[in-house]
């Protein structure tokens, strides 16, 4: 593992909270970068990689939502921590979905703020997998760190960041039921959240590319009331 400072783009058009993010993650020990509006950040994001962008939703240029968007379809899995005062459930989710890791309404408490810096920085590394690095059921193989499968017909496919640790969740708990709180809190980091239909999304994703009758799955079964069963190599039907 690099010994090197995780680097941090802060993207913010409020020029004095971004000064302060970035001071004191900088004291924190972090290599720090402050953009003021969607698009310097998205081009900043293309030049170099870093290890988390802390990203404000009511930008010029291009919204928060957009550019966390944008940087999915281009296959950048930068974790995102919005930081915004648009606080109500709906804005979560639509920032979940858009591919974000965390979300944290203004204003807020350095501490906390810091904290969870601290959380998705340690769980990206902590599900920085290895080359080489594969899960294999049923015929079917996910690469874990190109986020690449191929099905057992021999279809290639993409996955996002999102989906390829959510099966790994799975996976690793292959046989026992696993909450959906139990995945957001692997995942995503979060020990509660007010909405489960992000994971029932991502789930509906994985059974389109993992089952042959997503309707009726062998692999990926739904437990009413208590989350999802994997089950690597389902018995024949008689």
């Amino acid at each position: 593992m690099s010994s090197a400072p995780p680097r941090i783009l802060v993207a913010d058009d409020e020029e004095l909270l971004a000064a302060g993010i970035a001071e004191n993650l900088a004291a924190e020990g972090y290599a720090v970068e402050v953009v003021g509006d969607g698009a310097a950040a998205l081009r900043a994001l293309r030049a170099a990689e870093y290890d988390l962008l802390v990203l404000d939703v009511m930008m010029p240029e291009v919204d928060g939502f957009e550019v966390c968007a944008t940087l999915r379809r281009e296959r950048n899995e930068v974790p995102v921590l919005f930081l915004t005062a648009r606080g109500a459930l709906d804005d979560r989710v639509r920032g979940l979905e858009a591919g974000g890791d965390d979300y944290l309404a203004k204003p807020f408490a350095l501490k906390e703020l810091l904290l969870r810096v601290a959380a998705i920085v340690r769980r990206r590394r902590w599900y920085a997998a290895p080359a080489g690095a594969v899960l294999r059921f049923a015929g079917h193989e996910v690469d874990l760190a190109a986020y690449t499968a191929r099905t057992r017909d021999g279809a290639e496919h993409r996955l996002t960041h999102k989906e390829a640790m959510i099966l790994k969740c799975l996976w690793e708990r292959a046989g026992a039921v696993v909450s959906r709180e139990d995945i957001l809190d692997l995942v995503w980091g979060y020990e509660a959240y007010p909405s489960t239909r992000t994971i029932d999304n991502f789930i509906v994703r994985l059974r389109k590319r993992f089952e042959d009758e997503p309707d009726r799955p062998r692999h990926i079964h739904t437990v009413r009331g208590a989350g999802y069963r994997f089950t690597l190599e389902p018995a024949e039907d008689a």
